[in-house]
């Protein structure tokens, strides 16, 4: 299964409002929807369906213009927007600037909690920790995990502190032992290979506004899964870097046949307050 295949209509469809919506003040028609979805491969009902859902998840809100059906942004989505747009566009894949903290969380839990045990160690792993042994996690510089630990209602099971290494510590070889690097570094490479032809090459409006589409959808689920570990402390030849400029420039070279095909494609109205 390729990258493109895999890829959630969610995950695209917050993609298309980051791209349409946020920072607008608009909603869109369900049927631009449809259109600019149908010409990704998705399937009415499969977009109908994903739209509803998000509604139900206060990702989106409804607002009608006469016979037409528009969505636009929620609190929640647009914060969730904002985030990947930093993850994206500031945070970076690369950790250059790191000051040598790390936050290290100890847990402790009876053993007949495996489903808690799995929740905990689900949620550390996509906010960047591995586990350096058994009941104690580590991730690079300074993670809050406040919010995380209190949703799961283990506040006082978890234990948080930052930490420095002994100056004697091998930094590299303990991210070797503690993270999958080479899992993730086979992510950018096959990034890299699905998208390095575009750098050079200019497909019709529309298909750039479906690439762009999924260009940055699969980038972001990249970083997000990235603990942004000290690339002083990585393999020479890491390649987020490569992969990081193969991302901007694909999206530099689509962005204006993509607004050419959006500004056609897309009808949108200014979103009124909510009541």
């Amino acid at each position: 299964m390729t990258g493109e295949e895999s890829l959630r209509p969610q995950s695209l469809m917050l993609t298309f409002l980051g791209d349409q919506v946020l920072g607008r003040d608009v909603c869109v028609y369900s049927g631009s929807v449809i259109d600019v979805f149908a010409r990704a491969g998705i399937g009415e009902q499969a977009t109908r369906s994903t739209l509803t859902r998000m509604v139900n998840r206060d990702l989106l809100r409804r607002q009608r213009e006469g016979r037409r059906m528009y969505f636009g942004l929620t609190e929640r989505s647009e914060a969730v927007l904002r985030d990947g747009e930093r993850r994206i566009w500031q945070t970076g894949a690369v950790n250059r600037h790191w000051d040598g903290t790390w936050t290290l969380l100890g847990f402790s839990l009876p053993e007949s909690w495996q489903r808690q045990r799995h929740d905990l160690r689900s949620q550390l792993t996509w906010s960047g920790f591995g586990p350096l042994f058994n009941g104690l996690w580590i991730a690079p510089g300074e993670v809050d995990v406040s919010a995380l630990v209190a949703e799961l209602g283990l506040s006082a099971h978890v234990k948080v502190f930052r930490a420095h290494a002994d100056a004697g510590m091998d930094i590299g070889q303990m991210i070797e032992e503690t993270w999958e690097l080479s899992d993730l570094a086979g992510r950018y490479e096959a990034f890299v290979r699905r998208w390095q032809s575009w750098e050079d090459e200019l497909p019709e409006a529309d298909e750039a506004l479906v690439l762009r589409l999924r260009l940055a959808t699969e980038w972001l689920r990249i970083v997000r899964r990235d603990p942004r570990l000290p690339v002083k402390h990585l393999p020479d030849d890491w390649p987020a870097e490569q992969a990081e400029k193969t991302f901007r420039a694909v999206h530099e070279r689509l962005s204006p046949l993509a607004r050419d095909a959006s500004e056609r494609l897309l009808d949108l109205v200014p979103a009124r307050p909510q009541a």
